[in-house]
C-alpha cells in the first residue's frame, strides 16, 4: 500500500479471497486445473502442429482453426498457471502489475475469440453455400485480413480504452476470486463507476452479442442451403463440421454471456465465480476434442503425422 492521500491508500497489490478458507475446494480445483491445462495444452499444440505440417490442411478452414487453437493456448496459459499457484495459498497476494496483465490479457484473448467463432462461422457459410467460389472469395489475402481484423478489434475494444484511462484503486484490496478476474476487479475502483459500467455493458454488447447475432444469422442461412443439397452425403458433411462450430459457440457464449452480462446478485454470486473460473478452462480444452473426434481430415492428418507418412497431394 501507498499513501496517496490523507484518507486515501493506493493499492499496489491484491490478495485473491475467492477460495479462501476451503482448502478442499482448492485441491479439487487445482487438480482440475492441473488435468484440464495438459488436456489444452496437447489437444490444442497437436492441432497447430498438425496443421502446420500437413499440406492437406493448408485451406481457410484449417487456418481459422488453427489461429482458434493458438487463442485457446494464450488464453489458458495467461489465467491457470497462476490459478494453479493461487490454489496452493489460502489468501494468495498478487502485484497491481501482474493483476493488470492477467485481466488485459484475459479480456483480449477472450474477446479475440468471439470474433473468430464469427469469422468461422461465415466461413462455413460460404463454403456450403457457394462452394465453387469459395476458394476465391475466402482466399489466403482474405484469410490473414480477417485474423488480424479480429485481434485489432479486440484490442482497440478491451485494452485500448483500460490503457487510455487506467482505473484507479485504494482502499480495499481484497478480491473474491481465484485470479484478476474483470467483474470481481471492478468493484474495487475507488472513482465513479457509473460511467464506466455503461462502457462496460456496451463493449459487452459490442463483444458477445453482435458477433453471436451474426453466427445465429450466418447458421439460418446455412440451414437454408443445407436444404437445398441433393446429395445426402453433402448434408451429412455439411452438418458434421457445423454441428463442431455450434458445440463450441454454445459453450463459449453460454457461459460468457452469463457471467458478463447478467446481472450479479447475492444467489448467483457463488455460481458465477465458478463459472468464471471455469471459462478459461472448458472451452480451450473441449475445442480440440470437438473439432478433432468429429473430423477424418484432422484424424487422418494426425495418424500421418505420428506415423511419419507424408500426405501424397497438396494445395
Amino acid at each position: 500500500m501507498q499513501e496517496v492521500g490523507e484518507n486515501e491508500t493506493a493499492v499496489t497489490e491484491f490478495i485473491l479471497i475467492g477460495w479462501s478458507g476451503r482448502p478442499k475446494s482448492r485441491m479439487v480445483l487445482m487438480t482440475v486445473f492441473i488435468i484440464s491445462y495438459f488436456i489444452t495444452v496437447l489437444g490444442n499444440g497437436l492441432i497447430v502442429v498438425v496443421v502446420i505440417c500437413d499440406p492437406r490442411l493448408h485451406n481457410p478452414m484449417y487456418f481459422f482453426l488453427c489461429n482458434l487453437s493458438i487463442i485457446d493456448l494464450c488464453l489458458t496459459t495467461t489465467s491457470l498457471p497462476q490459478s494453479i499457484a493461487n490454489c496452493l495459498v489460502d489468501r494468495p497476494v498478487m502485484s497491481l502489475a501482474a493483476c493488470y496483465a492477467q485481466m488485459y490479457s484475459i479480456l483480449l484473448f477472450g474477446t479475440t475469440e468471439c470474433f473468430f467463432l464469427a469469422v468461422m462461422a461465415y466461413d462455413r457459410y460460404i463454403a456450403i453455400s457457394n462452394p465453387l467460389r469459395y476458394t476465391l472469395i475466402i482466399n489466403r489475402t482474405v484469410c490473414i485480413l480477417l485474423a488480424t481484423s479480429t485481434w485489432m478489434a479486440a484490442f482497440l475494444i478491451t485494452v485500448a480504452p483500460c490503457l487510455a484511462k487506467p482505473a484507479r484503486f485504494c482502499g480495499n484490496n481484497e478480491v473474491d476470486h481465484i485470479g484478476c478476474e474483470f467483474k470481481s476487479m471492478f468493484k474495487l475502483i475507488c472513482t465513479d463507476t457509473s460511467m464506466s459500467q455503461i462502457s462496460v455493458y456496451f463493449t459487452s454488447t459490442l463483444s458477445l452479442i453482435l458477433p453471436l447475432s451474426f453466427i445465429l444469422f450466418s447458421y439460418m442461412r446455412i440451414l437454408a442451403a443445407i436444404v437445398r443439397m441433393h446429395s445426402e452425403g453433402g448434408r451429412m458433411k455439411a452438418f458434421s463440421t457445423c454441428g463442431s462450430h455450434l458445440a463450441v459457440v454454445t459453450m463459449y457464449y453460454g457461459t460468457a454471456i452469463f457471467v458478463y452480462l447478467f446481472p450479479q446478485n447475492e444467489n448467483t454470486h457463488e455460481m458465477e465465480k465458478v463459472l468464471a473460473a471455469f471459462s478459461a478452462v472448458l472451452t480451450p480444452m473441449f475445442n480440440p476434442l470437438v473439432y478433432t473426434l468429429r473430423n477424418q481430415e484432422v484424424l487422418g492428418a494426425l495418424k500421418r503425422l505420428l506415423g511419419n507418412k507424408k500426405p501424397g497431394i497438396t494445395y
